[in-house]
């Protein structure tokens, strides 16, 4: 439980962090300087307003120095890093696969926000995230998969993981860019941004293929509800509406991912 515990610490902190790059990565600013400031005033935020969560509530959402509002998504963000992180260690301990889920969890998070916010999931994220799933499937296997089954017999199984986490990301990726393809010669418009691409090739190099696809189906179904429920409240047109698609990939990933990765082994080991 201390572990879990700690977990959630450095999740609330972590999450701190990620609401940095969300605000500053599509805008081309370093997340490293100048130090955390008012988008609105500009002021630099003093250490004690900077405070995951609390500061937050202490402050009433206003900005100390000019009154303006901080919006919901730094506390919603630093509190849903937190939650991952600590679920991820209460029911798996301090674990590769805990620490993994735990990455995939705060890379997922910064681009369903990024695109709900800026239309714009960074390749820092999204192709680092691809980078980074393929090197923990090397410490964390996966159970099985086509390119496992193929080389069931060999004598590095590790690098057979981190084939299959490639394969998921380059043939997930790849199908998604087709669709995408055949659907603006079709109807002779943009349909999938290639930032959607990238990111369905990040969440294959963590989930795998089975996992990715899964991803797909529960982002789409869930993306045409909640899009079509929001066009038709807002009256928007449905023909220029610029659905969010990364957004509903992502809240589709972490769920996957939570149950795939989290939930499903904690269950077989607890369970009877």
């Amino acid at each position: 439980m201390i572990e879990a515990a700690l977990a959630a610490l450095a999740g609330l902190l972590i999450g701190s962090f990620l609401n940095v790059c969300i605000y500053r990565l599509p805008r081309d600013l370093s997340v490293v300087r100048p130090r955390s400031f008012c988008p609105e005033c500009g002021k630099p935020i003093a250490w004690f307003d900077n405070v995951p969560l609390l500061s937050y509530f202490l402050l009433r959402a206003r900005c100390r120095h000019c009154s303006a509002s901080i919006p919901w998504r730094y506390p919603v963000v630093e509190l849903l890093t937190g939650a991952s992180f600590f679920c991820a260690v209460w029911m798996l301990g301090p674990t590769a696969a805990a620490i993994k889920f735990c990455v995939f969890a705060a890379i997922d998070i910064t681009l369903m926000f990024s695109d709900i916010e800026e239309r714009i999931l960074p390749d820092e994220f999204t192709l680092g995230g691809a980078v980074a799933g393929v090197i923990f499937a090397g410490f964390v296997p996966f159970d099985w998969g086509i390119v496992r089954l193929l080389l069931m017999r060999t004598d590095h199984p590790r690098l057979a993981s981190m084939a299959e986490s490639l394969f998921a990301a380059l043939f997930c990726g790849g199908t998604l860019w087709l669709v995408g393809f055949l659907y603006e010669k079709l109807r002779h418009r943009e349909g999938l941004g290639f930032g959607d691409v990238k990111m369905v090739a990040m969440i294959g190099a963590f989930l795998g293929l089975q996992g990715a696809l899964m991803t797909l189906i529960v982002g789409s179904l869930l993306g045409a509800v909640v899009g079509l429920c929001y066009i038709w409240f807002t009256g928007k047109d449905a023909s220029t509406y610029e659905l969010p698609f990364g957004t509903f990939l992502g809240v589709a990933a972490l769920g996957v991912g939570f149950f795939s990765v989290v939930f499903q082994p904690w269950y077989n080991h607890v369970g009877p």
